[in-house]
């Protein structure tokens, strides 16, 4: 039984562990400007849907490839990049695609 629940246990650290690494890092604070910087690539596909969320919602923003831009690159690793997209909403920074942090933040 207790074999059960230490797998269980580990499954949901596993599953939530985006969640559990913000709690711990959080996102350290971005450009304070007003601005919406989306750090992508032309190839990413979570890339691809924040830049929909972004159409659907009406969103202004700026885009920095950072395979091409190496100024964005350096801003994009200050940020703590290790992924794509990289988002910073005014400020506050997330990490990855997450529809519901992207929407709060607004």
């Amino acid at each position: 039984m207790k074999k059960i629940l230490l797998i269980l246990a580990a499954l949901a650290l596993w599953q939530n562990w985006d969640r559990i690494d913000r709690w711990l890092n959080p996102p350290q604070a971005g450009n304070g400007s007003g601005e919406i910087v989306l750090y992508a690539t032309a190839w990413c596909g979570y890339c691809a849907k924040t830049r929909e969320l972004f159409a659907e919602d009406g969103v202004a923003y700026r885009e920095v490839d950072i395979e091409k831009d190496s100024a964005g690159r350096a801003r994009y690793q200050a940020l703590g990049g290790r992924g794509v997209p990289v988002i910073d909403l005014r400020g506050q920074v997330i990490h990855g695609y997450d529809v519901r942090a992207i929407r709060a933040a607004y």
